[in-house]
């Protein structure tokens, strides 16, 4: 494991400290260094083309379902609507020139139930972005995100995701370009530093420069990337996580609105960092394994409204929108293979995994594959 590296005068939260200029005074707003001020926080005034304004979009915020490629696709975000209905989910990153040139429909169309849904943009040249966001503007997303987080040699090739944590500076032409052409508001996911760089200098660096050129909302992946070494799997799970940090962020910003990722499995654990000032929380590889476990209560603890439907429910909401899909051609697969851990932890869940792994592929394969799941299931809990 990669020992974390902190600097003689790292402080820790509640002291938060930059290494380019000495400590960090919150003042009205504006995060203050000593010395010189930057704007912070600045809410885009703008008309969202989606479900609600910068700061409905920002309630949902408090609890997110993080990006993950060959994952988040709408098929599983449908699922994740049918769990929780206030939660903020992202679409798979989709890369700007694949937006600009590729088949608009399949890569940027979703369903109207997923809002609010946010699309995350990869990419590192500012005119392909804008492009891409004015694009994305007519398909009616709550939010466009910038990848500054994926570590996965494909990205870095490219000159995007996490390597773009060493170059800011792009970062905030990138960003200013999205939000001239974006509807909606422009966001950030970021990793708390890369390879040998010091995450408590780097951090609050890349913040103030990219606030600075309109970003108020950042999801912050709190590991370092290792670009050199580590596979982007052992990125996930390697690098250390370091939360007091991003606790530290907010106190330095407290204008910017900053979610914490990374590791986060319980919605207890939500509440914890909530708790700690933070303004929201994003859940990733939990959401996806055991859906019904980590987002069963979200919306009545995180957001106050109700419990959601039990399994057997969410199946039967699954059902017409599964219908629907093959009517138009699509596979039975492509929408069960995200609800295989929809009975984690149930009596019978092996089973309910063996059926719709070993049958959902095949060939006109049908809803009676999902009752012939399911039926045991009920049968165990009668």
């Amino acid at each position: 494991m990669l020992p974390p590296r902190r600097p003689k005068w790292y402080s820790p939260p509640g002291s938060a400290r930059t290494a380019f200029g000495g400590a960090y005074e919150p003042v009205d707003g504006v995060a203050k260094r000593h010395g010189r001020a930057g704007p912070v926080g600045r809410m885009m005034e703008r008309t969202t083309s989606g479900t609600g304004g910068a700061e409905t979009i920002r309630a949902a915020a408090r609890l997110s379902i993080a990006p993950m490629m060959d994952w988040t696709d709408r098929h599983c975000r449908y699922l994740h609507r049918q769990i929780t209905a206030r939660a903020l989910l992202y679409t798979e990153m989709v890369t700007a020139p694949a937006v600009i040139h590729g088949d608009r429909d399949r890569l940027l169309g979703f369903d109207a139930a997923e809002h609010p849904v946010a699309l995350q943009l990869g990419g590192s040249d500012p005119a392909e972005l804008a492009d891409a966001t004015r694009i994305a503007g007519d398909y009616g997303y709550d939010e466009i995100n910038l990848n500054v987080g994926c570590p996965s040699d494909r990205v870095q090739s490219g000159c995007f995701g996490a390597v773009l944590m060493e170059r800011s500076g792009l970062v905030a032409d990138c960003v200013a370009a999205m939000i001239a052409a974006a509807p909606v508001e422009v966001t950030v996911k970021c990793r708390i530093g890369v390879d040998d760089q010091v995450p408590e200098a780097v951090l609050p660096a890349f913040l103030e420069t990219v606030s600075a050129a309109g970003v108020s909302r950042f999801a912050i992946h709190a590991r370092k990337a290792w670009l050199q070494g580590l596979s982007p799997k052992e990125n996930r799970d390697i690098p250390p996580l370091d939360y007091p940090l991003v606790v530290a962020m907010k106190q330095a910003f407290p204008g910017l609105h900053i979610s914490v990722n990374g590791g986060i499995t319980t919605l207890d654990q939500a509440e914890a960092f909530l708790a700690d000032g933070l303004d929201g929380v994003m859940i990733g590889r939990a959401a996806y394994h055991e859906p019904y476990d980590a987002l069963v209560d979200a919306d009545r603890r995180i957001f106050g409204g109700a419990l959601a439907p039990d399994r057997f429910e969410v199946v039967e909401r699954m059902r017409p929108y599964i219908a629907s899909h093959l009517e138009t051609g699509g596979r039975l697969h492509q929408v069960t293979r995200h609800m295989l851990g929809l009975f984690h932890g149930q009596p019978g869940a092996r089973g309910w995994r063996r059926v719709l792994s070993e049958r959902a592929n095949a060939p006109g394969a049908g809803l009676d594959v999902i009752d012939a799941a399911l039926a045991p299931m009920r049968d165990l809990a009668a």
